[in-house]
């Protein structure tokens, strides 16, 4: 069990109105400036792709040019460009094992890299080629309910409650919906004593309530925000934050016992080899722990690895009594072989589930 003080405020922007379930590849609007770098690619041009998760899209727009001022003080002579893909954390992991030619990928789980690596497409050994195990920042699963909290919500047994519509980014395909669910599932677990009977029928009741599976984080925030469908939205603190700051009508509600989220990185080394990429790949991903990567964290309420700076914003995250996955669940094989594959207990609690499930 541990103790963790989350954050997160973003700049939504067009963001939140933009859901994307599907992958998205988009130009970085400022991200082409003269570099220099130790590569292979002898045309004096780099172009990287990050491939991520939905909800981080607007992080890494921001992150994007402040990476290329920086790499252009050192490498004035080469040209940066880089390409951003979003959708569901495991679909888009799923489409890089498939041939999306990432040069990095930045994920909200660890089973979607450690997919990568089983295909040799990604280092065996990425959580040791980067700080803090190649996690740079983290969240948490909070709950999102309109002003003033019109039915009550207060916690994880307030959702399995009658009378309430759920709205969650869906297990199967999505990491945010997948540390939705074992938010969930630990919270039953710590609150009936490891009682796995009692925390089934706790999670299936809440599973019952669920309006609507969307696709991915993002878009689960459109239905919930702009659609105004349900009462309450299960998400990431960060992008909890993003709503409120967005359209201010909402209230974020802070479980008594929740899930810490991990955010981690990786250069997916066959494709960088062969484009000539790999310097430029593993600055990208270095500089996401620098002062300026580590504020830009916080400036989105992702709560960052760097000690000092999240002491210096520890105003932002209130303190939480969380849990990592790993530690209540075991390593990341083997929640997705319990919990999620076919068959698994996810789809046996969700049976007789009335919520729509996003295609």
């Amino acid at each position: 069990m541990k103790t963790a003080l989350l954050p997160l405020s973003l700049t939504l922007s067009a963001l939140v109105l933009t859901a994307c379930g599907n992958n998205q590849t988009s130009n970085n609007a400022n991200t082409q400036t003269d570099n220099k770098a130790t590569t292979n690619n002898a045309s004096g041009q780099v172009e990287l792709l990050n491939v991520s998760y939905d909800v981080a899209r607007d992080f890494y727009k921001d992150y994007n040019p402040i990476f290329i001022k920086h790499y252009q003080g050192v490498n004035p002579d080469i040209k940066v460009n880089i390409k951003q893909s979003h959708g569901g954390s495991s679909k888009q992991a799923l489409s890089v094992k498939n041939g999306l030619e990432a040069d990095v990928v930045t994920m909200n789980q660890g089973s979607d890299v450690e997919l990568l690596a089983e295909g040799q497409l990604v280092d065996s050994k990425w959580r040791q080629n980067l700080p803090n195990n190649a996690i740079p920042f983290t969240s948490t699963i909070v709950f999102i309910v309109r002003d003033g909290n019109p039915k009550g919500i207060k916690d994880w047994a307030d959702l399995a409650t009658d009378g309430k519509e759920i709205i969650i980014a869906n297990p199967k395909t999505s990491g945010n919906g997948r540390y939705a669910f074992l938010g969930a599932y630990g919270y039953g677990l710590h609150t009936f004593n490891k009682d796995e009977a009692k925390t089934h029928e706790f999670v299936k009741g809440l599973l019952g309530n669920v309006k609507v599976f969307e696709n991915g984080g993002r878009a689960a925030t459109t239905t919930f925000a702009q659609r105004q469908i349900g009462d309450v939205l299960i998400t990431f603190e960060n992008e909890a934050n993003v709503i409120k700051e967005k359209f201010g009508n909402i209230q974020i509600i802070y479980p008594s016992y929740t899930v810490s989220a991990e955010n981690p990185v990786a250069v997916v080394d066959t494709v960088t080899a062969k484009k000539g990429t790999t310097d430029v790949a593993k600055a990208y991903l270095e500089h996401l722990y620098s002062d300026e990567g580590q504020e830009l964290a916080v400036k989105y309420f992702l709560r960052p690895s760097n000690p000092e700076i999240l002491a210096k914003y520890q105003d932002k995250f209130p303190a939480m009594q969380t849990f990592f996955p790993n530690d209540v669940f075991g390593d990341w094989k083997s929640i997705m072989e319990t919990y999620f594959k076919e068959g698994s207990v996810y789809d046996t609690l969700a049976v007789g589930a009335t919520g729509q499930v996003a295609q």
